[in-house]
């Protein structure tokens, strides 16, 4: 039997939509993807809790999407919450208020049901019974996730404490940031993301795949995408040698202009010089020379899972 499902991803950067129809275990159809910046998750590394016009910004976006839902009848709707609302004193409350006033059945996720989710939209489409060790790499705007498995069974993630608005808050203050602040964000993350994988994980992995925005809007960039096109960026390899060229071309500029770059959302313009840096250190931590990026992710893992 096919159920109409509709998932709202809550993130810290940005607010997502999938509406989708899912048979036996399967995305059949997806009906609409949407996303919008709306940066829960600013300020909340140093303030500890969500800012009242953080949240107004996603209820605005959610109004939206609840009419989306109803014009295309969705049969279930959930909301899942992650790495902002987990860590917000208030995160509980908000969640409380998107069931209350969408409809939205909500799952504030811990990591590790985050990482089983991102790693089973992310394979979907792969073979089960691939045997290649995978590592699937979440960058988020409070943290970075990441998840290894082979087929569709997750062996080892880990959540790092490393994310775009979070990284960008603490380091980038220049415009365009000097180099110094660059390399002593490429410093401070490269701690994170060391700390948190074992050598012997980082050793096995064979293949990548990098889901979510910063991977998303490099591989538009790649391509200069203009408007932006699913289609192209989906299964796109994006060689590290070409991310670097391309954090080394937007950090020149000054963020009006970054603005305008073929590919980038004018909104993850303030953001994407951390993501390409999170990105770069991940490639370099675990030897590999290139990612493949999905549009397949959490909303997709959400939708087989959680239904």
């Amino acid at each position: 039997m096919t159920v109409r499902l509709a998932v709202a991803d809550i993130g810290t950067n940005s607010t997502r939509l999938l509406i989708a129809d899912v048979e036996d275990g399967r995305v059949t159809r997806e009906l609409e993807r949407r996303s919008e910046v709306t940066r829960l998750g600013a300020g909340v590394d140093a303030d500890g809790r969500l800012g009242e016009e953080a949240i107004d910004r996603v209820y605005a976006t959610l109004d939206e999407y609840r009419s989306l839902m109803d014009r295309h009848r969705a049969q279930s709707a959930l909301a899942v919450l992650t790495s902002a609302v987990r860590d917000a004193a208030n995160g509980a409350e908000f969640a409380h208020q998107v069931e209350k006033r969408y409809g939205l059945t909500p799952h504030v996720l811990t990591g590790e049901q985050e990482a089983r989710l991102t790693f089973i939209g992310a394979t979907s489409e792969r073979d089960p019974e691939e045997s290649t060790p995978t590592l699937v790499i979440d960058i988020g705007g409070g943290s970075t996730e990441f998840v290894i498995g082979r087929g569709r069974e997750v062996t080892f993630h880990v959540s790092n404490q490393a994310g775009v608005v979070r990284q960008t808050e603490r380091h980038l203050r220049g415009d365009p940031p000097p180099q110094r602040e660059l390399d002593e964000l490429a410093k401070d993350v490269r701690a994170i993301l060391s700390e948190g994988v074992p050598a012997e994980q980082r050793k096995a992995v064979g293949y990548a795949i990098a889901v979510a925005g910063t991977a998303t809007s490099l591989a538009a960039i790649a391509q200069e995408l203009e408007p932006y096109d699913a289609d192209r960026v989906h299964g796109y390899v994006l060689p590290r040698e070409q991310c670097a060229e391309i954090l080394g071309r937007l950090a020149a500029l000054p963020l009006a202009q970054r603005r305008q770059v073929p590919g980038l959302h004018p909104d993850r313009a303030p953001t994407i010089l951390a993501g390409a840096v999170i990105l770069l250190e991940t490639l370099e931590l675990f030897g590999l020379d290139e990612v493949e990026v999905s549009e397949h992710d959490i909303l997709r893992g959400a939708a087989l899972e959680l239904s």
